[in-house]
């Protein structure tokens, strides 16, 4: 049991040092991680701040990158709960979400799926039929599930890991933009270079297991009472106009690009919005610089963009668009 759970929280508003107190617990979670994980810091920031602005994180790497070790060493720092579902062609709503079964008195009771934990690691999501990836949408958005027309609300908080490779594509049903418009973050994990990959081999030789975090020394420092206090101190967090407007013209750009055929959103650059104002609070400040915004702009916005048939086919990549789009509006001082 963590200290958190065995004393009562300070409420931020009334204590000045509450504030500092739960960014602490959870800048330490970062350093719990890494005693499992090693690099991929961009992916734990990106989850922690997911967790804050209560998205969901789109995770790409090729297998071996640490993708279910990052969620389960993540969930051990902060004493939370996580499962994992693997997606198949052959998976089914109900074996997410769960389902009305009958029991030994013949009555109908509701079985929870594995989406009733705190996160979920959605392995491989591109590999299951769009019916079943549509299963997550509503849980994504609305914090629950509905079933038999009864709504059941999923724990807070409540936060959606999903991989995919990058290189499959034999077998894979491809993300519709409706459901890749509902992960905040998508964040790419990857390959190691050289001194990591040879950190890696030296745990391993040490006897080290990917399936026990518990044993590469992961401990609780941090709880669900850090990351609704963090939710709420974020949203203190000051936009100037000057930064507002900054974040709508790079939207803006995306769409005016020739490259391609679907640009940012409103909702995309409302997301933009929320992970900069986390990242800013994460580092320390109670207010969001250019710099916090163009930090976040491509793991936020790089998967809501669609290129155009013609600059696919010139070999042109979604991130070299964002980026031309970014270097095109002035920032503003």
């Amino acid at each position: 049991m963590t200290d958190q759970q065995t004393n009562p929280q300070t409420d931020p508003q009334t204590d000045p040092h509450a504030d500092d107190a739960v960014r602490e617990r959870l800048a330490a979670v970062r350093a719990e991680v890494g005693k499992a994980v090693v690099g991929q810091e961009a992916a734990v920031s990106g989850l922690l701040v997911a967790l804050l602005c209560g998205g969901h994180v789109l995770l790409e790497g090729v297998p071996g990158t640490a993708k279910t070790l990052l969620v389960r060493s993540l969930a051990a720092a902060l004493a939370v709960q996580t499962r994992r579902v693997q997606f198949t062609p052959d998976l089914m709503p109900g074996d997410i979400t769960g389902s009305m079964v009958v029991g030994g008195d013949r009555e109908l009771s509701f079985r929870e799926g594995p989406v009733f934990t705190h996160l979920l690691l959605a392995d491989e999501i591109n590999r299951t039929p769009p019916k079943t990836q549509s299963a997550l949408l509503e849980a994504m958005e609305e914090g629950q599930v509905s079933v038999d027309g009864v709504s059941r609300p999923l724990p807070r908080p409540f936060l959606v890991a999903a991989t995919q490779n990058p290189v499959e594509y034999e077998g894979t049903y491809p993300l519709p933009e409706a459901q890749l418009d509902r992960f905040l973050l998508k964040v790419a994990l990857p390959l190691p270079p050289r001194e990591e990959e040879l950190t890696i081999l030296a745990r391993h030789a040490e006897g080290f297991d990917p399936r026990d975090v518990a044993a590469a020394g992961v401990r609780a420092v941090a709880g669900p009472d850090d990351i609704h206090a963090g939710q709420v101190a974020v949203q203190g967090v000051r936009v100037s106009p000057e930064v507002a407007g900054y974040i709508v013209d790079i939207a803006r750009a995306t769409r005016e690009s020739p490259s391609l055929s679907l640009g940012v959103s409103p909702r995309g650059a409302t997301a933009l919005l929320r992970t900069s104002r986390a990242w800013a609070w994460l580092v320390g400040r109670d207010f969001v610089t250019p710099d916090d915004v163009k930090a976040l702009a491509h793991a936020t916005l790089a998967h809501r963009l669609a290129l155009r048939p013609e600059a696919e086919l010139e070999g042109v990549a979604v991130d070299q668009v964002l980026a031309s789009a970014l270097a095109s509006v002035p920032v503003p001082r």
